[in-house]
């Protein structure tokens, strides 16, 4: 169901360049994607030798050549910000209405954080802010439902044996100014323990079709003794109601088994981010028949891509199990 392109991987960390100042970095990975005015963008997380992190656009006209711009995203109004942000990461980036919203991870001393920014020529980015408490995998539908702006995340509501802060449910928030956001209802989807996705999180954000709110979300499976292993499935939620589920895919769609897919930084990862959807309605509604280009993060090291239809991931998501 889901073709990789046989250009692979997309971009590397060859493909940065030096006018940066990132100078022989050690990968390129997690990209948000989106069509904004023309022009295909997507955000690469850039990681340096020193493990510091940097975010960076590359732009095409096609969905497949990308030329990395030669200066690294800034957040103009972040440095008025008093905790200590360590890293800024993997960003999603959604267009609604004349501007495109970026959501990201942040980490501080005592949590990592969703941060905001928005921007209106995908030049400059203005920050917004941060929220409070501690969550990762932030994704903005691409309108107000009920006047309001609504945004899947996952809280870091669960400790893994080594300590590392995580979570293994994707819960529903809303806004009325993108700034200050709070969780409502129970959780949009929870993990499955023992099966493909025990930890989950949001990947791109949703996209709007007739027969729902199209979704693409990451799994961890981590009953593996010696490694855990993270894949993609798909899931559709109600239109006017995102927070209850239509359908979910039992299967995973997407899993490592390419060697860029298996070797790297965090071995055994698929990690999708970002994707474009080709053909849109007057409504906003995808078209089934769309391709879908979707942008993932290949174990932590690279970037790919690889290529559906809406019809196909709707299909995948009424399967039942067997």
């Amino acid at each position: 169901m889901l073709e990789r392109d046989p250009k692979t991987p997309l971009l590397t960390r060859a493909d940065i360049p030096t006018a940066t100042g990132l100078i022989d970095p050690s990968s390129v990975f997690n990209p948000g994607a989106v069509h904004f005015r023309g022009r295909d963008y997507l955000m690469l997380r850039v990681q340096a030798r020193s493990r510091a992190t940097s975010l960076v656009l590359a732009s095409s006209t096609d969905g497949r050549s990308f030329k990395v711009a030669e200066a690294c995203v800034t957040f103009e109004g972040i440095e008025s910000e008093a905790r200590t942000i360590h890293h800024i990461y993997d960003p999603r980036l959604t267009a609604i209405g004349n501007q495109v919203v970026v959501i990201f991870a942040a980490d501080m001393d005592d949590a990592c954080r969703l941060g905001v920014a928005v921007t209106d020529d995908m030049q400059r980015f203005r920050f917004l802010g941060f929220s409070e408490d501690a969550s990762r995998n932030g994704v903005l539908f691409p309108e107000q439902i009920g006047g309001r702006y609504l945004r899947l995340e996952r809280p870091n509501g669960t400790t893994t044996a080594g300590g590392v802060a995580t979570g293994d449910a994707i819960r529903l928030s809303e806004s009325t100014d993108l700034v200050h956001w709070s969780l409502v209802g129970a959780p949009v989807l929870e993990g499955r323990w023992r099966y493909w996705d025990e930890l989950i999180g949001s990947g791109p954000p949703p996209v709007k079709t007739r027969r729902g709110w199209l979704h693409i979300y990451h799994g961890v499976a981590t009953h593996f003794a010696s490694s855990n292993i993270y894949q993609a499935g798909a899931a559709l939620l109600d239109l006017q109601d995102p927070s209850r589920v239509l359908a979910r895919t039992w299967d995973n769609i997407l899993e490592p088994r390419e060697v860029y897919e298996l070797t790297g930084q965090v071995p055994n990862v698929v990690f999708p981010s970002g994707w474009l959807v080709r053909d849109l309605d007057a409504d906003g509604f995808a078209d089934e028949a769309s391709e879908v280009l979707v942008y993932y993060g290949a174990a932590d090291t690279c970037v790919a891509r690889c290529r559906t239809t809406v019809g196909a991931l709707l299909e995948a998501c009424a399967r039942v199990q067997q």
